[in-house]
Parts: C-alpha cells; structure tokens; sequence
C-alpha cells in the first residue's frame, strides 16, 4: 500500500476542513510547496493533492501553487478539484500532474470520464466522496441518491487508474476512516481503491492494511500535520 500525504489548497494556502465545510477550514501552511517537499523527503512516494477553491467553481483555482509543488518536488502527484473537461485534464497531465481525479463529473458526466480514462489510460483517477453511503458532488455540497459501488462499476473496463473512496462524515474528523465500506467497495469492483477520510492513526493504517481487500493506499492529511501519525512510519509499515 502507498501512503498518499494531502494537501488541500484553498487561497493558495495548505488547510485541512472538517467533514469538506470550507468554513470550518484550519491552516496548517502557508507554503505548500515547502510542505511537500517535506513529505517528498520524509519517503512519501506520492503526493494527493486537492483545489478546493477549484472544486466549488467547477475550474482550476489555486493552479499557482500546484505548478510550485511539481516544480519543487521530483515524485508523482495526483491532482482533484474543479477538473471537468478534457481540455483541462491534457493541460495538467501535459504540466506534470501523473494522474487527475475526476468526481463532480463521474456523476454529472460519466461518458466524459469514460473518455478521458481511454484517452489518457493509466492517468485517470474516480473520485468518490460518499455521505450515508451515497455520493456527493460539487465540493461536497450536493447530495445524490446514487449508490457508491453502483458508480464505480460504471467505470470498469476503461482505464481509470484508481478509486478515491472518501466518507465525508470521517473526513478531517480524526475518528478514523470507515473501513466496511471501503473494503466493500475494494471488494466490488475490479479498480484499486484508495482510502481516504479519517485516517488518523497507525492503528487505522494498520487496519486498513489488514482489511481483507486489496487497497492501493490511503490518504491522509490532519493527522499527518498534527504528528498523530509519525510519517516515517507510516511509510514503512505500509510498504512491509
């Protein structure tokens, strides 16, 4: 499993939220690129980066400190928030981003997604942000009645790299991540998952390791930056 450190970017500065309400926002740097080469030098291997601000208007907002982070740093990122068209998926691959993620528009638009993971095959990441087990759009403030693992099936078979499984309700909450469902979900569909929401001790990481499916990683963000989980050895237990 790989350990995907976040950073969420809103007014060009690193912030955590509290269950995606962007006034509940804590910021924890006002330097991102600085905070990522940190990681990049504590061992990560991957950076999970995330446009709030783009997330909401449905376009690249903090695009600034994005291009400084992959200037700055040497491994892989992988970019959500506001991306909602194949134009803008080519212009951040063709900067550097390995692999978008796309959520707002795996629900709004899944043939678009559909596309774009044939397109840019291996380069191309779903987004799920679930509540109650039901997926959310638009930064979090739009609520479906589409199921979870119902979505995902939808994008099997076409080359999408990934799966971020996301429960909002976990998310920033330091209660830990919801581990049924994102082994179900693992379990369900024939894409890597990776876990985010909650992931806010070694313990969870642990579970999550030991968890009966086959994840790809996790996610986390406050825990990182609040030093409940020692970064070091996060990447070494998830890489034994």
């Amino acid at each position: 499993m790989i350990l995907y450190p976040a950073i969420d970017l809103k007014d060009g500065q690193c912030v955590r939220l509290l269950k995606g309400e962007m006034e509940q926002a804590t910021v924890f740097s006002d330097d991102p690129a600085a905070q990522a080469k940190s990681f990049e030098d504590a061992g990560c291997e991957w950076l999970h980066l995330v446009d709030l601000n783009g997330a909401f208007a449905g376009e690249p907002v903090n695009a600034a400190p994005v291009e400084t982070i992959l200037e700055t740093c040497s491994i892989p990122a992988q970019l959500g928030g506001g991306i909602r068209d194949l134009a803008t998926i080519e212009a951040w691959l063709e900067k550097g981003i390995r692999r978008v993620i796309l959520g707002t528009i795996a629900v709004e638009n899944p043939g678009l997604v559909r596309e774009a993971a044939r397109r840019f095959e291996g380069y191309v990441a779903v987004g799920l942000d679930a509540r109650n087990g039901m997926v959310a759009t638009r930064g979090w403030a739009n609520d479906t009645d589409i199921d979870v693992t119902e979505l995902a099936r939808r994008f099997e078979d076409v080359g999408v790299s990934a799966i971020i499984y996301t429960d909002i309700n976990r998310d920033g909450a330091m209660k830990g991540p919801n581990i049924t469902a994102t082994a179900d979900l693992a379990n369900a569909v024939n894409i890597p998952v990776i876990a985010s929401g909650g992931v806010s001790s070694m313990a969870d990481l642990e579970a999550l390791k030991n968890c009966g499916a086959p994840l790809d990683g996790a996610i986390s963000g406050r825990a990182l930056y609040d030093g409940q989980i020692d970064l070091g050895d996060a990447v070494a237990l998830l890489k034994s």
